[in-house]
């Protein structure tokens, strides 16, 4: 005799099941808020320290003009011009001299002759001391002095640029005078390529 179990009078049921996987699931996001609460709390808390930092910056700076605003005002126009003379004083005996007149003989080639020579400004940009020329060269061929201030930029030491050529004649040659505005940056601690060593480059490229 076999006995019938019949399911559908006494249905399997677990009542415990449904809470645990309710309760797993309402501690999972508890902890995530938790985390996005603290997460976001900690990002607005970096950007509110940061705004204060570039705050605080904002008004040093604001103040250092302040400052240097009065301090300028305290002094006369003659103090300002003789600080600022003070200021090129100080460029002009930092300047190499020797090695303007060094980079110079090396740019000039033998049939152009510097006839004058004049330093407009001298000017710090950095660390570099700046000097703008007024050179005035003279030379029978105006294809010399093209050359010479090809080779003088291609050095990276001189920015030459043609101002005006005055036709000259008299004391037995012939020739133009031509005025250029120059712009000399020496480099600093290693030895720069200077103009000869661009026409030996070319000469060897010639051969």
């Amino acid at each position: 005799m076999s006995n019938n179990l019949n399911l559908a009078s006494k249905p399997f049921s677990n009542r415990l099941l449904p809470w645990v996987l309710t309760a797993v699931i309402l501690f999972i996001s508890v902890v995530g808020l938790v985390v996005v609460i603290q997460l976001t709390t900690s990002i607005n808390r970096d950007v509110a320290s940061r705004s204060a930092s570039v705050n605080k910056m904002k008004q040093e700076e604001q103040d250092l003009i302040t400052k240097g605003e009065e301090l300028k005002r305290q002094f006369s126009i003659d103090k300002q011009q003789a600080l600022q003379a003070a200021h090129q004083l100080v460029d002009r005996k930092g300047f190499a001299w020797s090695r303007l007149f060094a980079d110079l003989e090396d740019a000039v080639p033998d049939n152009v002759r510097v006839s004058r020579i004049a330093v407009r400004d001298i000017t710090r940009q950095g660390d570099q001391t700046v000097a703008d020329l007024d050179l005035a060269v003279f030379s029978k061929s105006s294809t010399s002095v093209l050359q010479m201030m090809s080779d003088m930029n291609k050095s990276g030491i001189f920015d030459a640029k043609l101002v005006n050529q005055n036709l000259q004649k008299g004391r037995g040659e012939s020739g133009s005078e031509f005025e250029l505005a120059v712009v000399y940056r020496p480099r600093h601690g290693v030895a720069s390529e200077s103009v000869a060593e661009v026409r030996e480059d070319k000469a060897e490229a010639a051969k």
